[in-house]
């Protein structure tokens, strides 16, 4: 009997393992969301949120999601560095270097790289004047761009550097250090006396 409990145990701890990687990696494959990770894991919606919460506070979880990231991370070539150059890029762009001396918008193959890197969104349509017998003929194009927001990017570019500062103003304080001093002096006497 006790070898039968054996051979159960580290099966059951093997199971636990899996469950807690697959939690790990369902949990980074979902945007860090641990309902969602518990879902795909396979519990149900109703426990979904408390056993992903169980799940985060495990330190076999936390370090498999460490290391996960970390992995990640490494595979992707992702660096702090990177991520500020890239927010350096879009908050320098020029949004007026796409287009051409006359206003039309250049082909993109003739933008900077800073600039096609802002590059959020392009459309693209033939515009065509429709005659009788099914015939049509091509009249124009209009051509919409969105570039990414530069605020934005500047705002987060601020924020890694510290340039701004949250500050809190209180009101109703007039007199405050006085009635200090006063509660001081009933509970300690007055020592100037």
């Amino acid at each position: 009997m006790s070898t039968t409990t054996r051979a159960k145990r580290p099966a059951s701890q093997s199971a636990r393992a899996s469950r807690e990687e697959l939690f790990a990696r369902a949990y980074l494959a979902n945007g860090m969301n641990a309902s969602e990770a518990a879902r795909t894991v396979g519990f149900s919606k109703k426990s979904a949120h408390e056993i992903g919460s169980r799940m985060l506070r495990k330190v076999k979880v936390q370090e498999l999601v460490a290391e996960l990231t970390h992995e990640r991370v490494e595979r992707l070539d992702i660096s702090a560095d990177w991520v500020l150059g890239e927010l350096r890029k879009l908050a320098g762009y020029d949004a007026g270097s796409v287009f051409d001396d006359d206003g039309s918008l250049k082909p993109v193959s003739q933008w900077d790289s800073a600039t096609r890197t802002a590059l959020v969104g392009l459309d693209h349509e033939k515009l065509f004047e429709h005659f009788g017998g099914g015939q049509a003929k091509h009249v124009g194009t209009t051509r919409k761009i969105k570039l990414a927001d530069k605020l934005r990017a500047l705002e987060l570019l601020g924020r890694h550097l510290k340039l701004f500062t949250d500050r809190v103003e209180v009101a109703g304080m007039d007199g405050l250090a006085e009635k200090l001093n006063q509660i001081r002096k009933r509970k300690h006497g007055d020592s100037s006396s």
